[in-house]
């Protein structure tokens, strides 16, 4: 009988670690597929507004991708796991240049990958081409989240 209990309850016990462990990741924040309408509503809408002013709350990052090119494949990991690691400082979104066109011209998006990087205030900076993840981290954490080492 006592084997039983302490079987009952380690299975209790096992059962709320795996209830636990599975809602962490979604706790944490994924990266955002935005379309140009979304965009429009949650960064800049540049059909009211001539002058850039960003509507967030928290910095952001856009990923202009398409879903046949190689380098935005490997970029897309990064991404991922960095959207994990700022989930509470910074939004990350992707937008498909092919399904996005007008978001893409509006841009003057003309190859792949590019990274459109929003502090909360000022200018956003737009770079061409895969970075490596130790520089995109040091793009967050220098350029959006104003980071001194």
């Amino acid at each position: 009988m006592h084997r039983f209990l302490i079987w009952s309850s380690m299975r209790k016990l096992f059962f709320a670690i795996g209830l636990v462990l599975c809602a962490l990741p979604m706790l944490a924040e994924d990266v955002v597929y935005i379309t140009t309408e979304q965009f429009k509503e949650r960064v800049f809408n540049y059909n009211a507004n001539m002058e850039w002013s960003y509507k967030g709350d928290k910095p952001c990052v856009i990923d202009f991708y398409t879903t046949w090119c190689g380098p935005c494949k490997r970029l897309a990991p990064i991404m991922e796991e960095l959207s994990q690691t700022y989930c509470d400082q910074v939004v990350f979104y992707k937008a498909d240049t092919e399904r996005e066109r007008e978001l893409a011209y509006v841009f003057g998006i003309n190859s792949i990958p590019q990274v459109l990087y929003i502090p909360v205030e000022g200018k956003p900076m737009l770079l061409k081409g895969l970075y490596p993840k130790d520089e995109i981290i040091r793009i967050i954490d220098e350029f959006l989240l104003k980071k001194k080492d």
